[in-house]
């Protein structure tokens, strides 16, 4: 069984990376397991050119993306995986800009035009979403459940974890953050982090037991 992680978040040490690295490891403890994490922000690529060279009828272009760098080898082992988990910190309401691209990607040859729509890859893929934010997690659940169901349609089943009132700072003093209630956050950080942890090591460790 093969794992793909991929990490849309700058810093390897925070939330999202920490909640993806969970998640990974609950798909990695079903038997058999192989995987990696990949950090987008290591890596020079470009979000869709809209080329279109993926919907061509050739099939040496057909279902793949024509533009070549770094994100390339990263799109084969996307597709060959048999669970993919994609974390990242919600910036603007929207996944991070790194994230965007490779979800565009990743997606736009998994498609075609045709009337039924069918995805063109040659296998279903489990997706995993890790997603993390300092507001309130009502505000959210309405753009996960889309997530979930853009890459339910394209990719393969699909789920998503969150963490909501996040920490994003040792220390507020230092920082113009004055809007948070910083008692309360860290608070969460020390009692609701390691549930949302564990959280996600359970939705890997059932998506990688999903894979038939």
């Amino acid at each position: 069984m093969k794992i793909l992680a991929i990490c849309g978040a700058g810093d390897k040490t925070r939330n999202t990376a920490t909640m993806l690295k969970n998640a990974f490891d609950g798909a990695m403890s079903a038997p058999g397991a192989t995987g990696e994490i990949v950090y987008l922000y290591d890596l020079a690529f470009h979000g869709c050119s809209g080329c279109h060279s993926c919907k061509l009828l050739d099939e040496d272009k057909f279902a793949r993306c024509a533009m070549k760098d770094d994100l390339t080898p990263i799109l084969e082992k996307a597709i060959d995986a048999d669970v993919i988990l994609i974390g990242s910190p919600i910036y603007f309401s929207d996944i991070t800009g790194e994230t965007r691209a490779f979800l565009e990607r990743y997606l736009f040859p998994g498609m075609t035009y045709n009337k039924n729509r069918v995805p063109t890859y040659p296998k279903r893929t489990k997706v995993g979403w890790v997603l993390t934010m300092n507001a309130p997690g009502e505000n959210y659940v309405n753009f996960a459940e889309g997530l979930k169901g853009l890459t339910g349609r394209i990719i393969g089943d699909s789920d998503y974890v969150m963490a909501y009132q996040t920490q994003q700072f040792e220390d507020y003093s230092k920082y113009a953050a004055t809007m948070f209630d910083v008692d309360m956050v860290k608070k969460r950080h020390i009692e609701q982090f390691p549930i949302d942890c564990k959280t996600a090591f359970e939705m890997g460790k059932k998506l990688a037991e999903q894979v038939e």
